[in-house]
């Protein structure tokens, strides 16, 4: 079959003129209904069992949501159970809302309210779809056929209602395919409902208006929105909901637009599970508020939680990449990122506000640590190998150092193929600069300084058979550096080197790193001691040890003798 775009028929979008949304900004969160336990858990290829609607229900209420559609109780005997089961074992907090789904059917909405007895508080969500499509190739009726089976239905929803006056009733009609919907018809037949349950007279009401499935670009649906808040009764009086599917990748854009537009309340599943390409995402939508500045009403600060029960409960595994909750979404693996994560992190005090580069969030908002942050692989650079090391184990590099060892991490992530963890960096700076040949090892030094400068005496090597230099320089470093030139018979000059006092938690106090050209070669070396010269003094004789043979009495021998030891 042939790819033809020719098929497919551009949305007309809508002809307004006095457009507001776009001058606004979200400053208050919607109201929110969570409808992974009917709508998500009917797109699941395993529906849950009512264990698992339960464990489901219990974090949603944890997280804090205020209204949660439980079910289809008129349409499955599990949902029907799990309703009682709620009620009946009084699982409800006093403040949320239970919504189930009902068409707009006599027999069915009789069934929804068997289901809700006894409930103290609850919505009934009827619906019949309204759209163009629907109407002339479905269900053969005109409009004023369809309208007919939505006031229908709000007479029933409204008559069960007034027999069982115990329970706090909200109504909750919705449109299916609002958005194929000609907006003068939805209008009217949202007016038609509103004639039977007046929400002007204090019945609580709420007009859902979905995207069932996802037919234009975001801004249109704001504009639905808009024109629907605009043009029909009672708007003061009723809340406005809206429920964005994902067909074109904007679930969750749409839902913000629309709120920009008037809408009061947002329904939408934890991670976006739902029918075709998921429902609106309500995690995502809540922290992009939050980010803004702006407090989402609910609590979604143990995110791990969140991911490992919606994953035991509906079988589908969170995307490494899905926002905000996915295991890579604050890990940087590219150099210049890191680098640039690590500077502002540095330079951030803790009341300041979030500014810092590739990350929207603090991740420790949600539970995420910053040993996440920074992962090291082939395409890692300078700044996550130094970030690692600094995080890990307390060890700061110089500039010069952090650029040469980001190389030796790179050929091991290059070899390996893949991600290269903490241990590892820190296994190969130990191998790589740390490693103490102990014919070379610093046993003792000697320093007077003097009109000249300093004097050196320093004893290393092992301890059947030390080793002892002596040497003048204008420091200590300078002092030995001649020692081995004189002694060796090379040519030695420090290009770089740098001290660091370390924190708590080490068992040395500070760090040497040194860079050495020795003969026409480069070496570097690094070291730990309890202070900064034996660092250094040992750092440097590390280095030598690179280049001149392994034995430094033999090495000096055969230096000696003109007979070089390479």
């Amino acid at each position: 079959m042939a790819f033809d775009h020719r098929k497919y028929v551009a949305f007309k979008p809508v002809a307004k003129t006095n457009r507001r949304w776009p001058d606004r900004v979200i400053t208050r969160a919607p109201n929110w209904c969570a409808v992974d336990l009917r709508d998500g858990n009917q797109a699941l290829v395993k529906p849950m069992g009512v264990a698992q609607k339960q464990r489901l229900f219990e974090l949603l209420v944890k997280l804090g949501f205020k209204e949660i559609e439980i079910g289809f109780p008129a349409a499955s005997q599990p949902d029907f159970d799990f309703c009682r089961k709620l009620i009946e074992e009084n699982r409800i907090p006093a403040d949320v809302h239970i919504q189930v789904l009902t068409q707009a059917r006599p027999e069915l909405i009789e069934r929804t309210y068997e289901a809700l007895e006894g409930a103290q508080r609850a919505i009934v969500h009827v619906y019949n779809s309204t759209s163009t499509v629907q109407r002339e190739q479905v269900f053969g009726l005109d409009r004023e056929g369809i309208r007919d089976i939505a006031v229908n239905g709000a007479r029933i929803v409204k008559a069960h209602a007034a027999k069982r006056p115990a329970t706090e009733w909200t109504f909750q009609y919705s449109p299916e395919s609002f958005t194929g919907t000609e907006l003068d018809f939805a209008a009217e037949v949202l007016d038609a409902v509103s004639d039977v349950w007046r929400p002007d007279q204090g019945q609580r009401v709420i007009y859902n208006l979905p995207a069932t499935v996802e037919m234009a670009t975001p801004n249109v649906f704001a504009d639905q929105i808009e024109w629907i808040c605009d043009h029909i009764k009672y708007r003061d009086h009723l809340s406005i909901s809206v429920h964005t599917h994902n067909d074109r990748g904007c679930g969750v854009a749409a839902a913000e637009l629309a709120v920009m537009a008037g809408a009061d309340r947002v329904e939408g599943t934890l991670m976006g599970n739902g029918e075709r390409t998921g429902n609106m995402d309500l995690v995502t939508m809540a922290m992009n508020l939050y980010s803004q500045g702006v407090d989402p009403r609910l609590n979604l600060s143990g995110m791990a939680e969140i991911t490992d029960v919606v994953e035991a409960c509906t079988e589908i595994a969170t995307h490494p990449r899905h926002p905000y909750a996915g295991e890579l979404v604050f890990t940087a693996f590219s150099g210049s990122h890191q680098d640039a994560i690590r500077k502002c992190l540095a330079l951030r005090e803790d009341n300041d506000p979030w500014h810092v580069a590739y990350l929207p969030i603090d991740p420790r908002d949600l539970g995420r640590r910053y040993e996440e942050v920074v992962r090291i692989n082939s395409q890692s650079g300078k700044g996550g190998v130094a970030y690692v090391l600094e995080r890990d184990y307390n060890i700061s590099l110089p500039r010069w150092l952090q650029i040469e060892f980001s190389k030796v991490v790179q050929r091991e992530a290059e070899t390996g193929g893949g991600e290269i963890d903490s241990r590892t960096i820190h296994r190969l700076f130990e191998e790589r600069y740390l490693k103490v040949n102990p014919s070379w090892a610093l046993k003792g030094y000697d320093l007077h300084r003097d009109a000249d400068g300093v004097h050196a005496k320093v004893t290393f090597g092992l301890d059947e058979e030390p080793y002892h230099l002596e040497g003048r320089g204008l420091g200590a470093v300078e002092a030995l550096a001649a020692a081995i030139e004189d002694t060796f018979k090379v040519s030695l000059a420090v290009e770089a080197y740098d001290e660091f006092a370390l924190g708590e938690g080490t068992n040395a106090n500070a760090l040497a790193c040194i860079r050495i050209l020795i003969d026409g070669q480069h070496f570097s070396a690094a070291a730990l001691a309890e202070d900064t010269t034996s660092g250094t003094l040992q750092a440097l004789l590390s280095a030598v040890a690179q280049q001149v043979d392994a034995n430094p009495v033999t090495a000096a021998t055969s230096r000696a003798d003109g007979i070089s030891s390479h």
